[in-house]
């Protein structure tokens, strides 16, 4: 026996080694300390300061699995936070059994801003509040027997760490998006370093935009940065965003309630244009939507980053219109839409722009209203409007107190107000009036629409709802409704003109016709658009990183030079935004950093030859998602001082596969990536679509060898549980409740301290009284029985509900796995040495097929099934097998290490089980010598007979005919016997 091995403690009971919560809780702790001293889960590198070629050359195929990058909370984690980190173990251990080279780390997203909030009621530095947050993560998932390389840990928040995201932003900034560059894979559009921009414009080869013919020397320095601005993947812009005067930050599109206030406070939420950083994600649209056919993700994740990047084949069309000075406006000179149905131009009877529309103050005219104009054209302040420009400011401001979603609302009346301008339909020649309207935002298409109400429900309803005129330019099909637009296919109609006539033509036909008309004539063009817009960049808050970029006295950003990073945080007086009368809406951002001038005001010598300057640093900070957005690479090198990744190691980590994963198109390369990444569905819009922007960028410029950061995507289910309300909607601790049986089939209710209470069902949450600590599960039952619970309760892919009183299933299966190798009193192995009978030998063998396909395709809860039906049969024996339960006990590690190496090491083995080879099945006891046949008559069954699986059809026909059951079904004969041998035959009776 090994003498790493745990003893019991004393019990009168006789059961003195019992396998208790107790002795559960010393035998992991102490499994836990030998893992770490030992690095038991370190995984071997081929390069960089970790480089041993030739542990990694003995070992097998690498694996890297991944988890969601947690935010170290200060309320710790509920039992419904570490499903897919024991599900993601269990894989990781199953296949380190295999011989797999696997790489399993976790670190910490530690900026954000739960820990600036705490620091602003606080005054504690958010840098301590999340370290003492992440002592108890790391201590929570230590107990649970995760088996993490620990080396490979780091939060964002470390200066090496966030030095290498500060890097990359410089690279994306140093980069601009050359449509027409060519790929590896031939296609083309790629990222080329904005040096090569620059010296095809210095050398003539690329005209300078805007400059006339002139040469790139003639342009100051500003203006060369401002033509580059245009370029740069990151660059700075004025954006509408979601500012917040009561809380003096700008919010994100989920901080802001459908009723256009903040969700934190309460306070009045405004639309305004402020500078920020951006990045161009919108160059890589079609790149982000076409290869996700070259990934392993589940469809509904990749039908919601569709839905996201929202590309649609149409046309953009411009439409003339005057501006208040008289002169053509917009693009091309005119107000340019983006339509999918441009065969509907003819039908256009007005225009809306959203509020926020730049054209809008050019085309509002300055004196009064235009001569026929319509009474409900001038809005809700008609009275009080005696101009356009009077009612379009009072419009534009009831607009910025909405949020976009409140603005999508379909069952919302139309509200709007007419501009005094009117446009051209350029098919027609008719004037058709302008509206603003909140139900057009400038965050779709150009930010104009053109209306055809004949066409489409919400211009239908407008026209309604201010008097406008419906031309339909598709036949409606019989019997529709003239009150309500057509928007089903139909020949066109009203739909010509002296040049050209689309009546008479499909609604494909159509738009054929008339796109190629629109280039010919210089009206419009056809073109893809995208819903995506460029990622909005810049956060007005402290706990983040510092942008690396600096300002000269023209206002014209420059890079810090590599050798300066990491630019880190300086400290603060006082981590609050400055706030304003919440009605302030013209009120400004102040953000923390730029309450330290020293910090703020700069002399700095950045090379080139420009000497010591005065600069301005950046106050705003980056957004959390930067840190989230490349994590995984670290996790590769993470001691490396010298490049954020050494490429060798990328390329053996996530370098591409010889082939594709299954389904993708026929001839796609792979792309390589992660392995297998588990994380909920919540994240399968933007922290997916962010870190795939990056990765692409990078791949581009040459830093990574994969296309993709995640090859193969699981978004695993939620543990819910049930919260309890009082008849005050207070909510009350859910373990206090006690259910009433209900009476005479009755459901049952629910009472707490003897008054009744309401029973939902939901999310897990502190503030919902229903949170269950792990803690209290390593206590009351030890981190085997809460791991094998977790995994047991359904799929892992699916909701299921937390319920504490059923975890003691999964204690007891342990338990008699236990006893089945140790004596309870005396703490002796107990197992025996002889050969195990044939049909234990054939239950083993075939439940280690059914367990390996189990882990394999992340079936836990059916390979945990097959376990304990395996070891109930073994506890039925008089002598229980060593060779069966050493099977067993190694089948069981992957899900609950810490037993199976206790049991393994009593065993006499003194390698642990981690890296034990996994059972193989053999084949020769897999086959079943006796299927069971079914009999049906006319279909229905009527007898079951036991036969050889190798039985061939007529022998078993002949069976199967003899059989009393079928002679006395068949009086007067058999017209017809169906054999599918071994296991159906169907008689038919004459």
């Amino acid at each position: 026996m090994s003498s790493e091995t745990t003893s019991g403690t004393g019990d009168p009971s006789g059961t003195a080694f019992r396998y208790t919560a107790i002795l559960a809780g010393e035998i992991e702790q102490a499994w836990q300390d030998r893992w770490e001293e030992r690095g038991t889960f370190h995984a071997p590198n081929p390069a960089g300061p970790w480089a041993e070629p030739d542990k990694v050359a003995e070992l097998g195929e690498k694996l890297v699995v991944l988890d969601m990058f947690p935010y170290p909370s200060g309320a710790g984690l509920h039992v419904g936070h570490p499903l897919g980190y024991i599900g993601t173990d269990v894989y990781s251990r199953f296949h380190r059994m295999l011989g797999r080279n696997v790489m399993h780390c976790l670190g910490y997203d530690a900026f954000g801003l739960p820990a600036e909030q705490y620091a602003v009621q606080t005054g504690q530095h958010p840098r301590k509040t999340t370290e003492a947050n992440m002592v108890v993560m790391r201590r929570q998932l230590r107990r649970l027997g995760l088996g993490f390389d620990d080396r490979r840990s780091y939060a964002t928040f470390d200066e090496d760490y966030y030095r290498w995201t500060q890097w990359i932003f410089l690279k994306i900034y140093d980069s601009w998006y050359d449509s027409q560059a060519v790929r590896p894979d031939g296609q083309r559009g790629a990222a080329r370093p904005i040096a090569e921009l620059e010296a095809e414009f210095i050398s003539g080869a690329r005209a300078v935009p805007g400059a006339d013919g002139g040469a790139w020397s003639d342009l100051s320095g500003a203006e060369r940065e401002a033509v580059l601005g245009e370029f740069r993947l990151a660059y700075t812009s004025e954006a509408s965003v979601n500012w917040c005067p009561g809380l003096g930050t700008v919010l994100s599109n989920e901080e802001v309630t459908n009723e256009g206030r903040s969700e934190r406070g309460n306070f009045p939420v405004f639309r305004r244009n402020l500078r920020q950083w951006m990045m161009r994600i919108t160059a890589y649209a079609d790149r982000l939507a076409d290869d996700l056919d070259r990934v392993d993700w589940p469809e509904n994740v990749k039908v919601i980053q569709r839905n996201w990047i929202g590309r649609s084949n149409g046309a953009r069309v411009v439409f003339p219109a005057p501006t208040a000075r008289g002169s053509a406006s917009g693009t091309n000179s005119g107000i340019e839409v983006f339509t999918t149905r441009p065969d509907t131009v003819f039908g256009a009877t007005f225009m809306v722009l959203a509020p926020e529309h730049p054209i809008v103050d050019e085309i509002v005219p300055t004196d009064g209203w235009p001569e026929g104009t319509k009474e409900v054209w001038k809005g809700s302040d008609r009275v009080a409007a005696a101009s356009p420009r009077e009612a379009v400011a009072a419009y534009r401001l009831s607009t910025s107190r909405k949020s976009e979603v409140d603005r999508q609302m379909d069952d919302r009346s139309k509200t709007g107000v007419f501009t005094g301008a009117f446009a051209t339909n350029p098919l027609t020649g008719q004037p058709i009036p302008v509206f603003v309207a909140d139900y057009v935002l400038m965050g779709y298409g150009t930010g104009a629409i053109m209306a055809v109400p004949g066409q489409d429900e919400r211009d239908w309803a407008y026209a309604v709802a201010y008097d406008l005129p419906v031309v339909r330019t598709v036949q409606p099909s019989e019997n529709h409704p003239e009150s309500e637009a057509f928007t089903g296919d139909g020949p066109a109609i009203n739909s010509a003109n002296e040049d050209i006539s689309l009546d008479g033509l499909g609604v494909s036909e159509a738009k054929a016709v008339i796109i190629g008309y629109l280039q010919d004539h210089g009206i419009g063009r056809g073109t893809v658009n995208f819903r995506l817009r460029d990622w909005l960049f810049s956060r007005q808050r402290y706990w983040g990183e510092p942008f690396p970029i600096v300002f000269d006295e023209a206002g014209t950003p420059h890079r810090l030079p590599d050798s300066m990073l990491p630019l880190t945080l300086p400290e603060v007086p006082d981590y609050t935004p400055k706030t304003y009368d919440p009605e302030d809406a013209q009120s400004m951002p102040e953000p923390p950093l730029s309450r330290v001038p020293e910090w703020v005001e700069v002399e700095l010598d950045l090379g080139a030859g420009s000497g010591v300057r005065t600069y301005r640093r950046e106050t705003n900070t980056m957004p959390n998602w930067a840190g989230s957005c490349w994590y995984y690479l670290r996790y590769l090198d993470p001691a490396n001082h010298e490049t954020f990744c050494d490429p060798e190691n990328e390329r053996y980590w996530l370098g591409a596969y010889p082939t594709p994963v299954t389904g993708a198109p026929a001839g796609t390369v792979d792309p390589g990536g992660v392995d297998l990444y588990i994380g909920g569905v919540e994240h399968a819009v933007l922290h997916l679509l962010y870190a795939r922007f990056w990765h692409k960028v990078l791949f581009d410029l040459g830093y990574v060898s994969s296309e993709e950061p995640f090859r193969r995507y699981y978004s695993q289910g939620m543990i819910q549980a049930y919260a309890y309300t009082d008849s005050r909607g207070q909510y009350v601790p859910a373990e206090e409740v006690e259910e009433v049986p209900g009476t005479h089939g009755r459901e049952p209710t629910f009472r707490w301290q003897g008054d009744p209470v309401n029973r939902e069902y939901g999310k897990i949450g502190k503030s919902l009284k229903n949170s269950v600590s792990p803690d209290d599960m390593y206590a009351a039952y030890g981190a085997d029985t809460f791991r094998v619970y977790e995994m047991s309760m359904g799929p892992l892919d699916l909701g299921r509900p937390w319920e504490t009183r059923a975890v003691v299933g999964s204690q007891r299966f342990l338990q008699r796995l236990w006893r089945n190798v140790i004596d309870e009193s005396t703490g002796s192995v107990r197992v025996d040495d002889a050969v195990p009978a044939v049909t234990t030998r054939v239950t083993v063998h075939r439940t280690i097929a059914g367990v390996r396909e189990d882990y394999e395709h992340l079936r836990f809860n059916t390979a945990i099934a097959k376990l304990i039906e395996l070891n109930n049969h073994l506890t039925k024996l008089d002598a229980v097998p060593r060779e069966a339960v050493e099977a067993l006990v190694l089948m069981v590690a992957p899900v609950a290490p810490h037993i199976a190496e206790e049991l393994w090491a009593r065993l006499g083995h003194d390698t642990g089980v981690s890296h034990w080879p996994f059972p193989v099945a053999d084949p020769d006891l897999l086959v079943e010598e006796e299927v069971t046949c079914v009999i049906q008559i006319r279909g229905k069954v009527r007898d079951r007979v036991e036969v050889p699986s190798d039985i061939d059809e007529s022998a078993l026909r002949d069976l199967v005919l003899a059989r009393d059951k079928v002679v006395a079904a068949t009086p007067g004969g058999v017209r017809t016997v169906i054999v599918r041998a071994p296991r159906l035959v169907n008689v038919v009776p004459v």
